[in-house]
C-alpha cells in the first residue's frame, strides 16, 4: 500500500507538469489512439507490399527520425520538382509594350533553391519533395515523424519533469499522516531513487534538488514559474550554481585504473558541458541545404558542427538509408580532422572528398 501511495504522489507530480509545461501545449492529446491506427495501416502496407519492404523502409526512416523541427507544427506545401523558375518582370506595366505585337522576349527567370532556406526537417522534407516515393512510403514518413513529435518534449525535459515528479512525491507523501514504520520505509523508497552516480546522471537526484535550491534562493512563485517555463537545458543553463556543482557531485570524471579522477573541478566548465551535451539531445545537427544539388536533384545535407566530429561509420551508413528514401545521390558536408569535408554517396561507392 504505500509502494502505491509513492506512486500515485510520484504520477500526480507528472500529470501537474504535462498539463502546465509550456512544451507539452502542442501535445496531440489523442496520440494513443493514433499509434494504434498507425500500427494498423503499417500492417496493411505489410499485407500489400511485403513484409521485408516495409520493414527496410522503415529502418531507412528511423535511422534519421531524430532529425525534425519541433517549432514546425504543419506540412510544408507540396512541390512536383525539386527546384522551380518564376518569371521576373522589370516593370507592372511591361505587357502594355507588346499589346499586338507577334512575339514577346522570353521572360527573364530566377532559379528558386528548395528549400529556400537551409531546413532542419529532414522527414518532413524527404516526405514532402522526394519524388521516387510511392503513397504508402510518404505516410510511413509522415507516421514517424509524427509520433517523434509527440515524444519530443519528454526528451526535452527528462530531468526537469522526473526532477517535478520527485519534488511533489516527497511534499505529498511528507504531508501524510503515516506511521513511524511507513515513514523510514518511504524515505528508504525515496533514497533509492534519488540515489547519485558518478557514472551517469540521475535526474530524479539533479532535478528535485534544484528546485528545492530555486526554492530556497527565490520563493514558491519561481518554482512554479520554472515548472512552466523551462526545459532541460534552460534549467541547467540558469539555476545551476558552483555550491550546486560540489553537492551533486557533478565534476568531470576520467577512469584512471580501477578509480574515477575528477579532470575537471570548474563549475562553469562543468555546467556548459552538461548543457552542451542535451544540445539537441546529443544528436548532429543536420540541415537539408539543397534538394536539387548540382541540377541533378541530389540531394545535399549540411552538418552544423559544433565541436564534435560525426562518427564516420554510422554516417556513411546513415547515408545509405538516405539514398534509399531520396532515391539519387545525397552528399553531407561536414568536419573531419579539422578540415571540411564532404561525404557522398551515390549507390555504388562512397566517397570523401576534402573542401
Amino acid at each position: 500500500m504505500l509502494q502505491n501511495k509513492v506512486v500515485v504522489a510520484h504520477v500526480l507530480g507528472h500529470v501537474d507538469f504535462f498539463k502546465h509545461n509550456a512544451y507539452f501545449a502542442p501535445t496531440n492529446r489523442h496520440m494513443i489512439e493514433g499509434v494504434s491506427i498507425n500500427a494498423e495501416r503499417i500492417r496493411q502496407y505489410e499485407y500489400k507490399h511485403g513484409t521485408r519492404e516495409v520493414e527496410e523502409f522503415l529502418d531507412a526512416v528511423l535511422s534519421i527520425q531524430e532529425h525534425v523541427d519541433f517549432t514546425v507544427r504543419s506540412p510544408a506545401p507540396p512541390s512536383d520538382t525539386p527546384r522551380r523558375q518564376t518569371a521576373i518582370r522589370e516593370t507592372a506595366y511591361d505587357d502594355l509594350f507588346y499589346i499586338g505585337a507577334e512575339r514577346r522576349p522570353p521572360a527573364t527567370v530566377q532559379p528558386t533553391k528548395v528549400p529556400p532556406e537551409p531546413q532542419r526537417d529532414f522527414l518532413q522534407f524527404i516526405a514532402t519533395h522526394a519524388r521516387g516515393l510511392e503513397d504508402w512510403q510518404r505516410d510511413v514518413l509522415h507516421i514517424v515523424r509524427a509520433e517523434q513529435l509527440y515524444f519530443r518534449p519528454q526528451m526535452l525535459t527528462k530531468i526537469i519533469n522526473e526532477g517535478w515528479a520527485a519534488y511533489c512525491h516527497a511534499r505529498i507523501m511528507r504531508s501524510l499522516d503515516l506511521s513511524s514504520t511507513d515513514h523510514l520505509e518511504f524515505s528508504r523508497m525515496h533514497a533509492g531513487v534519488l540515489s547519485p552516480s558518478r557514472r551517469q546522471m540521475n535526474p530524479y537526484y539533479v532535478g528535485m534538488k534544484l528546485f528545492e535550491d530555486i526554492e530556497r534562493r527565490f520563493d514558491a512563485a519561481r518554482v512554479l514559474e520554472v515548472r512552466e517555463l523551462e526545459n532541460d537545458v534552460s534549467l541547467l543553463r540558469n539555476y545551476l550554481t558552483a555550491d550546486l556543482v560540489k553537492e551533486l557531485d557533478l565534476y568531470l570524471y576520467r577512469r584512471e585504473g580501477d578509480k574515477l579522477v575528477i579532470v575537471d573541478k570548474d563549475w562553469e566548465h562543468v555546467r556548459d558541458t552538461l548543457v552542451g551535451s542535451m544540445t539537441n539531445f546529443g544528436q548532429p545537427y543536420i540541415v537539408v541545404d539543397d534538394g536539387d544539388f548540382n541540377a541533378n536533384g541530389e540531394l545535399f545535407l549540411e552538418h552544423r558542427f559544433e565541436g564534435q566530429e560525426l562518427d564516420v561509420d554510422y554516417a556513411t551508413r546513415t547515408l545509405e538509408h538516405v539514398l534509399r528514401l531520396w532515391g539519387r545521390t545525397v552528399h553531407l558536408a561536414t568536419r573531419l580532422a579539422d578540415k571540411p569535408t564532404v561525404l557522398s554517396f551515390n549507390g555504388r561507392e562512397h566517397l570523401a572528398k576534402a573542401q
